[in-house]
């Protein structure tokens, strides 16, 4: 299994910038993609931004040009840059790796870690 912390969430005011970081544990050779979603109340969980082993990214159209996804794999960490916030991105962000195991795929979750843009 794989095991996953977040940190980084806070509060901030429109325009401003915060930088979330998610370090992996455990079964950490069998990761192929770690991403970051969120979940605003009352609304589904949805993706945010992906990154594969091999750096290749994809963004939700919202957040496009204004959050960047990094990764280190030899960390086994995973980043999110978010600038020119607004306060539709407020949500709990979740970060998420997708790895092998054996010949199956699975899915791990971190705990969430919140993110409030207001004034």
């Amino acid at each position: 299994q794989v095991q996953l912390v977040e940190s980084g969430g806070g509060l901030v005011q429109p325009g401003g910038s915060l930088r979330l970081s998610c370090a992996a544990s455990g079964s950490v050779f069998g990761i192929y993609a770690m991403g970051w979603y969120r979940q605003a109340p009352g609304k589904q969980r949805e993706l945010v931004a992906r990154i594969t082993n091999g750096g290749t990214t994809n963004y939700a159209d919202s957040v496009k040009g204004r959050f960047i996804i990094s990764r280190d794999n030899a960390k086994n960490t995973v980043a999110l840059q978010m600038n020119s916030l607004k306060p539709e991105d407020t949500a709990v962000y979740y970060c998420n790796a997708d790895y092998y195991s054996g010949s199956l795929t699975f899915g791990s979750w971190g705990q969430g870690t919140q993110v409030t843009v207001s004034s």
